[in-house]
């Protein structure tokens, strides 16, 4: 079994009223992972020795995104720090509008993994439910994923559903050899209407585990955007889901 991270972006506004009571409450529930979003004034090596300090690990980033800042150099120095060999990037509903936007983001997707070539770093897209609209005959992200052959993926798998328009577990199933990560989430795949803890909505979460290539994949990270209930408590639920049903394990 892969081992549970959770996105901390599920947690912001915890973290940004006591970031290290998020972590140790983390530790405590289990978890063997965390995918930061932001650091919160951490210097990324004090942050990962906290993290291995309470006995887990940085599963992957989200901070920084490769284009979303303007040096290369950055984004390696701080991947790098954090004990990573992939560095995240995704794009907006403007970058999959249209076919000549489309194109666009191909070619800037080859030219980041260009650049972090040589730095010994993978890139890796983590979508959202744009990149599952039509264009020319076929989902947007297809195009994508056949133009740049050499970019990985964290599968978002609850936006990968596009509100039931798509089967994220088909979804995966054409990359899965090219996904190491999966952002696991659940809800009701109504456009608006907030996530519940995994395990409670409508998505098909024993049949991702299924799709999922067991030698490639490497960590089921937890993300939930928002909850209508206490976030820390659908959190803990989702982790307790995914290890009583032998999806994912953790540290406890």
């Amino acid at each position: 079994m892969v081992p549970i991270s959770v996105q901390l972006y599920s947690l912001r506004d915890a973290c940004n009223e006591d970031f290290d009571a998020v972590l140790n409450r983390l530790a405590e529930i289990g978890f063997a992972g965390v995918e930061p979003f932001n650091l919160f004034g951490k210097e990324p090596a004090d942050f990962l020795r906290q993290i291995h300090d309470l006995g887990m690990r940085v599963s992957s980033t989200h901070t920084p995104w490769i284009n979303r800042t303007e040096s290369t150099q950055e984004v390696v120095d701080v991947v790098q720090a954090l004990g990573q060999t992939r560095a995240p990037g995704g794009f907006m509903p403007d970058d999959f509008k249209d076919r000549a936007a489309l194109d666009a983001t191909i070619e800037a997707t080859q030219g980041y993994v260009d650049a972090l070539k040589p730095h010994g770093l993978d890139l890796f897209l983590h979508n959202h439910w744009w990149e599952f609209m039509e264009i020319d005959g076929k989902l947007a992200y297809h195009h994508l994923q056949e133009a740049v052959p050499d970019v990985q993926f964290e599968l978002d798998t609850y936006w990968a559903a596009n509100f039931g328009a798509c089967d994220p577990v088909q979804e995966l199933g054409r990359i899965a050899e090219r996904t190491p990560l999966l952002h696991i989430k659940d809800g009701p795949l109504v456009k608006g209407e907030s996530h519940v803890a995994v395990g409670n909505g409508k998505m098909n979460i024993q049949g991702l585990f299924e799709a999922a290539d067991p030698n490639v994949f490497e960590w089921a990270v937890v993300e939930l955007d928002a909850c209508d209930t206490d976030m820390m408590t659908a959190v803990a639920e989702s982790y307790t889901y995914l290890t009583n049903n032998n999806l994912a394990q953790g540290n406890v």
